[in-house]
């Protein structure tokens, strides 16, 4: 309610501006609030100490949601990853893919220690500060990606289909080290998957001989 949004702002004293609290999936960088804050680090920290932002890893900070602000909370990898993924690139060149995607599909019920996300750029892989996990990207053309866009606790973030997802667990497995997992959550994917769309993709993606092997390990498994 509005009476109670006033009050944790004033519990607090430091309500989040207005313009940092609608970044797209509530994650921002120093820099993005420059147009705020002459000098914005010890600023974020403060609003960091005062629970507004949580700070996902070294200049990357989230908009604590107002009904968790004052309790524990952290956001799920993949939409942490994101929203990572979204401060650097923009929302629209990032697409959550592999097992991350899976993750958001249902696909992976444990949580995991590495996220996946495709860019159009590369870049070195970021080391979250607030668990033991690391955000990976892959260069790749990314509307070339066939992708929809999901909610996540951050915001809608565009994701691989189950269709896409197939084809990229099963071209690189081992990318993100969720090995054992992957066979499984293929079939699971495969399973929901429209096989026409499948071999369209897998055509003109000249991703045949990855199509060829999610279908040999779902039958080996079935």
């Amino acid at each position: 309610s509005h009476t109670q949004e006033v009050s944790v702002a004033r519990d607090h004293s430091t309500p989040i501006p207005a313009a940092l609290a609608q970044v797209p999936l509530r994650t921002i960088r120093p820099r993005d609030a420059t147009a705020v804050y002459p000098h914005p680090r010890p600023q974020l920290a403060r609003l960091t100490e005062h629970g507004l932002l949580h700070r996902l890893a070294d200049g990357y900070y989230v908009v604590v949601p107002q009904d968790m602000v004052g309790r524990p909370w952290i956001p799920g990898l993949e939409a942490a990853a994101a929203g990572i993924g979204t401060a650097i690139y923009g929302a629209d060149e990032i697409v959550v893919m592999g097992i991350s995607a899976a993750r958001l599909h249902g696909a992976i019920p444990r949580a995991l220690a590495s996220a996946i996300i495709a860019v159009p750029h590369q870049h070195r892989p970021i080391a979250l500060s607030d668990r033991p996990a690391i955000v990976r990207f892959v260069k790749r053309q990314t509307a070339e990606i066939d992708a929809e866009l999901i909610r996540t606790e951050l915001g809608p973030t565009l994701v691989a289909t189950p269709e896409q997802t197939v084809l990229d667990l099963a071209r690189r497995p081992s990318l993100g080290d969720a090995e054992p997992d992957v066979r499984t959550a293929l079939a699971a994917l495969y399973a929901r998957s429209d096989k026409n769309r499948l071999r369209e993709l897998a055509t003109g993606q000249r991703r045949l001989a990855s199509l060829r092997r999610a279908e040999a390990w779902v039958h080996a498994g079935s």
